[in-house]
C-alpha cells in the first residue's frame, strides 16, 4: 500500500534507510539489556564528540518524556517554568509537565515562538515569596513552533538573563538539527557555547523510529536522573535500538543530510507558494515549516490529497512541514493542486 506524503508533520515521515539498516545490525544475537550493551557507549561518544566531554546523555522514547523528565531533574513542585505560550511544552503535551513535575508553567506571549529577554522579565519576581510559584527554569523552542530559529546570540542573551537570576535554560530541540542548519552552527556552539543547561535533542523529528535524548551540560545536577527516567517508565530494556539510531544518525552526519534536505523542501515551498500571487505567508521559513493563509473554503479539498494541519481556525492559518524525505516532485503536485483552487 503506497501512502501518499502530505506535509502534516516530520513525525509522519518513515524512518531513514540508513537508521533502518542500523536497527538490522544491531538486531543480531543476546546483548545485555538497559543500555549496558555494546552500543550504547558508542552512541554516548558520539554525543560527546557533538556536544563535548563533559555532558552526561540519557536515552529516552519520546519528547515529551525527554521535555518533561528533563525538567523534572532541576525542579521542586513548588518552582515554575518560563516557556512561550506556543510551547509544545504548553500546548501539545496534555499537561504532562505540570502533572509530573508539579510546576505551573508561565507562558510568554510570542507571536514567532521566540522568548526574548524583554518578554521573559515580568515574570522574574516573587523570588523568595512564599505565597508565589518560584521561577526556576527557561525554556527555549529549537526550531521554534512557529519554523523561526533562535540565534546564537539570542540565545546568550537569554541564557544570561537566565543565570542572573539563578535560574537554568532548557531548549527543547526536537528540530534542533533543523536550526543548526539554517544558522550554520555546531551544535556545542547552539547549546553549551550559547548557555544551554540541559537540552531535549530530537531523533524522531529527523528521520529515527523512535528516540530522544536528554543533555545536561552540568552533570552534577543529573546524578539522580537514572531513577527519574526509570520512575518516569523511560528506561529501554533493549536499548540498543535506540542506540543504533542515534548512531547512524550522528558518526557520519546523517543528521545534517536530513535537516538540510527538509529544510531547502519548505524553502522550496514557500517559493513556489509565492509564485502563485495570491497566498500569504505569515511567518519567516527558516528552518523546515510554512506558514500561510489559506481560503477556509479550500482546506478541506486540498486535505484530501495532501494531508496538513490547520494551525489556527480563526484566522484560517496552516502549518505545512516538509520532511528528509520530501522531493521537489511533492511539493510541485502539492502547488498544482493547490492553483486549481486559488
Amino acid at each position: 500500500m503506497k501512502n501518499p506524503r502530505g506535509f502534516a508533520s516530520d513525525n509522519n515521515a518513515g524512518v531513514h534507510p540508513v537508521i533502518f539498516r542500523k536497527m538490522q545490525e544491531v538486531n543480531t544475537g543476546h546483548v545485555i539489556s538497559y543500555g549496558d550493551d555494546p552500543y550504547t557507549p558508542l552512541a554516548i561518544e558520539l554525543f560527546k564528540k557533538h556536544f563535548g566531554k563533559n555532558i552526561d546523555v540519557y536515552f529516552l522514547f519520546n519528547g515529551t518524556a525527554a521535555n518533561v523528565l528533563g525538567i523534572k531533574a532541576l525542579t521542586q513542585s513548588y518552582h515554575a517554568v518560563i516557556c512561550s505560550d506556543l510551547a509544545h511544552l504548553h500546548v501539545d503535551e496534555c499537561g504532562a509537565p505540570e502533572k509530573y513535575t508539579g510546576c505551573k508553567l508561565l507562558a510568554v506571549p510570542s507571536p514567532d515562538g521566540k522568548l526574548t529577554p524583554q518578554s521573559i522579565k515580568p515574570h522574574l519576581h516573587g523570588f523568595g515569596f512564599e505565597h508565589h510559584a518560584q521561577p526556576k527554569i527557561i525554556s527555549i523552542t529549537q526550531s521554534t513552533e512557529m519554523g523561526t530559529v533562535y540565534t546564537v546570540q539570542e540565545i546568550r542573551e537569554i541564557s544570561r538573563l537566565a543565570h542572573e537570576y539563578g535560574l537554568s535554560l532548557h531548549m527543547d530541540g526536537a528540530r534542533i538539527a533543523n536550526a543548526a542548519v539554517s544558522l550554520g552552527c555546531s551544535f556545542m556552539e547552539l547549546t553549551v557555547q550559547a548557555g544551554v543547561d540541559i537540552l531535549s535533542f530530537g531523533g524522531t523529528k529527523n528521520g529515527m523510529m523512535f528516540g530522544e535524548a536528554v543533555v545536561f551540560f552540568n552533570p552534577a545536577v543529573s546524578r539522580e536522573f537514572k531513577y527519574i527516567r526509570k520512575q518516569g517508565m523511560q528506561l529501554g530494556s533493549k536499548m540498543r535500538f535506540i542506540s543504533a539510531q542515534f548512531i547512524a544518525l550522528l558518526e557520519e552526519n546523517l543528521w545534517e543530510q536530513n535537516a538540510r534536505s527538509a529544510n531547502n523542501m519548505a524553502r522550496y515551498l514557500a517559493e513556489k507558494v509565492r509564485e502563485t500571487g495570491k497566498i500569504k505567508l505569515t511567518q519567516p521559513v527558516q528552518a523546515n515549516a510554512v506558514f500561510a493563509i489559506l481560503p477556509p473554503e479550500i482546506i478541506p479539498k486540498l486535505q484530501k490529497r495532501y494531508f496538513f494541519y490547520v494551525w489556527n481556525e480563526i484566522t484560517s492559518e496552516v502549518r505545512w512541514m516538509t520532511s528528509y524525505d520530501t522531493t521537489r516532485e511533492d511539493i510541485d503536485g502539492f502547488v498544482r493542486e493547490l492553483n486549481k483552487y486559488v
